[in-house]
């Protein structure tokens, strides 16, 4: 029972951090653009959620984080197609200006300068616990978890719509090939800014409600966001391969989930021995690494048997 509560108290997170990890997807494989704004848009969402409910609207603070994500998407857009700034750059340019402005946004509460607020239980999880009147701690992960799942299949019900429209299909094809989109008088310009809004915005929810689960927003909380997103990403492909955007979308989920419930064991298990708390970005990488790396054992072993076969 100890067992089971420990790994669904972790499934909320695995299921927040996929809509970053829709968002990371949807920059990187549908629009084939790095876009190394996450982090600054995690954060934005995150200290934006915090203050709108501070004052009093914890449902609105998820509306106005993913706002947040999706200014910051725009703003990398626009430096991308209108200033001509390079993908990486542009998306560093806005991380480095978001780390300033989210720290002027946490000083603008009652404490002044600092660098983590705290909700005070108004957060859309104790909003749903109190309306119930749900208590204990194992019912507050099952709250967490439904609540979480069902944000997380409106969001992937909703993007998966958008991409079937013909803003969609625009947005799709940019990514596939720019140059052929351009030539049918499609404005590039404009399917690139509004896909990149849409992930940074996904990216920017995804800040906010895992502040909301957390309880309490910092501004270190952004740290390894965006390869957190990356590694999702990669595992998801590698269990359901690149068979379209849809399907890709619903990988990223499935590969945050799993990889939270990985890192999870290797704590609990304490694999590597009483420092496993702190080789967290170890752990990300190994697992990122062995992800990467099974593709191209799969080639090599196939090659292998069919030289033997040859011979």
């Amino acid at each position: 029972m100890i067992e089971l509560q420990y790994y669904v108290s972790n499934l909320p997170d695995g299921l927040i951090y996929g809509l970053l990890a829709m968002g990371i997807y949807i920059s990187l494989r549908i629009l084939d653009i790095p876009d190394l704004t996450t982090e600054g848009s995690f954060g934005f969402g995150v200290v934006t959620s915090v203050l709108t409910a501070l004052s009093g609207h914890p449902v609105l603070a998820l509306f106005a984080g993913m706002l947040a994500g999706t200014c910051a998407g725009a703003v990398t857009g626009f430096l991308q197609t209108k200033l001509k700034v390079h993908p990486v750059l542009a998306g560093i340019i806005t991380m480095s200006g978001l780390y300033s402005i989210n720290l002027v946004c946490y000083s603008l509460t009652e404490k002044g300068s600092t660098t983590n607020l705290s909700y005070n239980k108004a957060t859309i999880f104790e909003m749903v616990k109190t309306t119930f009147g749900i208590s204990g701690q194992f019912n507050t992960s099952l709250v967490k978890t439904v609540v979480s799942l069902i944000l997380v299949a409106v969001a992937y019900l909703l993007v998966s719509w958008f991409f079937r429209t013909h803003l969609g299909l625009c947005i799709r094809a940019t990514g596939d090939n720019p140059d052929m989109v351009r030539a049918s008088s499609i404005n590039v310009d404009r399917t690139k800014i509004i896909g990149l809004m849409l992930a940074n915005g996904l990216i920017g929810l995804s800040g906010a409600l895992a502040s909301q689960s957390l309880g309490y927003s910092d501004i270190n909380t952004t740290n390894g966001t965006l390869i957190y997103g990356l590694a999702a990403v990669i595992i998801g492909e590698a269990i359901c391969g690149k068979r379209g955007p849809l399907l890709g979308i619903f990988s990223a989920i499935l590969g945050s989930v799993l990889y939270k419930l990985i890192v999870a064991f290797v704590i609990r298990e304490s694999l590597f021995g009483d420092k496993s708390a702190n080789l967290m970005k170890l752990t990300c990488a190994l697992i990122v690494a062995i992800t990467l790396a099974v593709p191209a054992v799969k080639q090599m072993l196939a090659e292998r048997r069919q030289r033997k076969a040859a011979r």
